[in-house]
């Protein structure tokens, strides 16, 4: 294996001027950059990443920690910020902590040594305890971990309200909301709260079924589509999350349900389970390429020392009109 000391005899230079060159930092003149990266390609030499990440005390590696990383919301969130994270010179390491006992814990000791640079973390966890004193950097992704980690999201509210005042324009009385687990601190429950507030203001009534923590896959949204219909057959209407609206939808469609002529059901977040079935749900649409990259400038600007002159960065939504209202 080629190495520093086999490329500097071959560009007949000091071996710290290699490493000048290869971690561009000090002076190296034109002429010998050149004459010492003709001899790193003539010699088909690979600098060992490792060892550059020891030097600068850097791996440009950040972490990503969500539940589960095949469900829509979070593998689009994925998706833009590994994007954004690539252009901006760093690679992306995803920690899914669904069916992992300690994958999170796992995650934080990898930043604690130094296995990575920062975290941007959706995780559902309930052990904000191991984020006290962490000292590294940290984002949040829709979720409330303690006063010094900056958190990224949307207006919950806004989803809340365009979502009652959607459905009461379609002509629902009685509808019910889906929320996720209350045991999980995420400003996500505004929505709910809102959609409650706003949707009974004006007459209506609001059945809330909560869901249970950390329970992302379809048969449990499959299961929790059947109990709303079981629990609420005089419900006129639906708010939820894609993927329970898209179970809600087939089993309308099994049962021989109109929608929405008999019951109307909108959505949250828009991702692409909304517009690729054979039916456009109606959906209130979190910008998740502006969520993902805010997160990994937020977290490149920690990374860099920088100090965040906010704690919340909260973006706008917007009404996305389907067939399903």
């Amino acid at each position: 294996m080629v190495s520093i000391k086999d490329v500097a005899r071959h560009a007949k230079v000091a071996p710290s001027t290699v490493s000048l060159v290869l971690n561009k930092t000090g002076y190296v003149s034109a002429e010998t950059r050149e004459k010492v990266e003709r001899s790193m390609k003539e010699l088909n030499y690979t600098p060992n990443e490792l060892a550059r990440n020891l030097y600068r005390n850097k791996t440009n590696i950040v972490g990503i920690i969500v539940p589960d990383a095949s469900h829509p919301f979070f593998s689009t969130f994925i998706q833009y910020a590994e994007m954004c994270l690539y252009d901006h010179g760093y690679k992306t390491m995803v920690c899914s902590t669904i069916n992992r006992k300690n994958g999170e814990e796992e995650c934080i000791d990898m930043l604690k040594r130094q296995m990575m640079d920062g975290i941007i973390m959706g995780a559902h966890s309930l052990q904000l305890d191991i984020y006290e004193n962490l000292n590294r950097p940290v984002v949040a992704l829709d979720r409330y971990i303690n006063d010094d980690i900056p958190i990224v999201r949307s207006d919950h509210k806004k989803v809340g309200e365009l979502a009652a005042k959607r459905l009461l324009e379609a002509g629902c009385k009685k509808v019910v909301q889906g929320s996720g687990a209350r045991i999980v601190s995420t400003p996500s429950h505004e929505r709910h709260d809102a959609f409650r507030s706003y949707f009974e203001s004006h007459g209506g009534t609001v059945y809330d079924m909560e869901m249970g923590w950390n329970h992302f896959d379809i048969a449990y949204n499959l299961e929790f589509a059947e109990r709303i219909f079981r629990e609420h057959p005089d419900a006129d209407g639906i708010f939820a999350v894609d993927m329970l609206i898209v179970s809600c939808l087939q089993y309308a469609r099994r049962h021989g349900i109109q929608v929405p002529e008999q019951m109307r059901m909108i959505a949250c977040d828009g991702t692409f389970l909304t517009v690729g079935t054979e039916r456009p749900v109606t959906a209130v649409v979190q910008p998740m390429e502006d969520l993902a990259c805010a997160a990994v400038e937020n977290v490149i600007k920690l990374i860099d020392g920088s100090r965040m002159t906010k704690s919340e960065t909260v973006f706008d939504v917007t009404l996305r009109e389907g067939e399903t209202t």
